[in-house]
């Protein structure tokens, strides 16, 4: 498996368009996995699911029949509007995406923001997904695709492949699978220091877990550049986040790596590619329920000084996405809150001054900057969070 070409690839939509049945049908796997998630039918975390794509003659299938051609890991971000800063998180850790769009509903202000969200984070290779065709007519489908079309006309997608699918019905499966197989893997730098993007963590233990056989705590995500093996002294930034007389201090973590995950293979090193997972000589307490996504991992001494400030270049879009009537982006002003996600990590910072494009914040949470990252914007408009433009770090 090490050899094959890797892919992670976001599945990204409106709320309901089919995003997990879709997954579900091409992995074999559910990833809704939290219980609260399977309660109320909708993704809110990021789900993963991966998968290896066969080729047998013309037949693409993942049933390990032929030949392996490619080793995909999918990220499924949430459609749900409130959610949009996970959606965000997926879209910094992924090479490729599927939109889905039901061909009995269209496009809707959802698939407007998360497809802006794919164009704000540069991720040109996209496959539209038009789900559902077995709900609607056979003109109702052409002018569906059309609309499609129409909707992607002029941006990095506009030659964006458009499948009709029926993720319920199991029709063109194997045409999306083909599709990834035909996708461009990005360069990956395995020469440069490690930088590890934590987009879940985890206590893997089970209650009642005898204290031999406890696992130490696990992170998973993707690593961005350089190698990582059993063994590797780690530190994670910002860390962990203690409040001492009402003020928030963070503490930077140091641990070992005992065992590095692919999927269900446990290897002994990793280079940049798909979604991992690391467990760690932490206490399972300090990485549970996620309370360590966001963070950066690298060898120790390695990362910078976490910032409590920031300066960034900001592009902002003409019109707000995500909502259903038009409305132009207003210009920014000092002293105004937004919402910011660079890599995995989501903040909240003010603008303290403006100079041009360019914006200095000072940061709610604070971030480990990495300088010409790319940094989503969003703004608070009428009690939602809604992605007004994408910004560079310039230090």
């Amino acid at each position: 498996m090490k050899e094959l070409p890797e892919l992670n690839v976001g599945v990204v939509g409106h709320i309901d368009h089919g995003k997990t049945t879709l997954l579900s049908q091409l992995t074999g796997k559910f990833t809704d996995t939290h219980s609260e998630e399977l309660k109320r039918g909708i993704t809110i975390k990021l789900g993963y699911a991966d998968m290896t794509i066969y080729k047998d003659g013309s037949d693409y299938n993942i049933k390990k029949k032929g030949i392996a051609q490619r080793y995909v890991s999918f990220i499924d971000a949430p459609g749900h509007e409130m959610l949009m800063a996970t959606m965000l998180s997926g879209a910094a850790i992924i090479d490729a995406a599927l939109l889905v769009v039901s061909a009995s509903e269209g496009i809707k202000p959802q698939t407007r923001e998360h497809f802006m969200a794919l164009q704000a984070k540069g991720i040109k290779n996209i496959i539209i997904i038009q789900n559902k065709i077995d709900l609607v007519s056979k003109e109702q489908a052409l002018e569906n695709y059309k609309k499609i079309k129409e909707f992607v006309k002029g941006s990095l997608s506009e030659d964006a492949t458009i499948i009709p699918v029926s993720a319920q019905q199991k029709i063109n499966i194997d045409k999306i699978l083909e599709e990834l197989c035909k996708l461009e893997i990005p360069k990956r730098d395995e020469t440069s220091e490690p930088i590890f993007l934590v987009a879940r963590s985890f206590d893997i233990n089970k209650p009642g877990t005898t204290i031999e056989k406890l696992k130490g705590g696990v992170l998973g995500g993707i690593l961005k550049k350089g190698k990582l093996k059993v063994g590797d002294e780690i530190e994670i930034k910002p860390g962990l986040s203690i409040k001492k007389a009402n003020q928030q201090t963070y503490e930077t973590l140091t641990t070992k790596i005992l065992t590095l995950h692919k999927g269900s293979d446990s290897v002994k090193e990793v280079l940049p590619g798909v979604s991992i997972s690391i467990e760690t000589e932490l206490d399972p307490f300090l990485t549970k329920t996620d309370s360590l996504t966001g963070c950066l991992a690298s060898l120790k001494n390695k990362l910078p000084e976490i910032s409590h400030n920031l300066k960034i270049k900001s592009n902002l879009f003409k019109e707000v996405l995500g909502t259903a009537e038009h409305q132009e982006v207003e210009p920014l002003k000092t002293k105004e809150m937004l919402m910011l996600s660079a890599n995995t990590t989501i903040t909240v910072g003010t603008v303290e001054k403006i100079s041009g494009d360019n914006l200095e914040l000072s940061l709610n949470i604070p971030v480990v900057a990495l300088k010409g990252d790319n940094v989503g914007i969003a703004r608070n408009i009428n009690g939602h969070w809604r992605l007004i433009g994408f910004g560079e770090i310039l230090e």
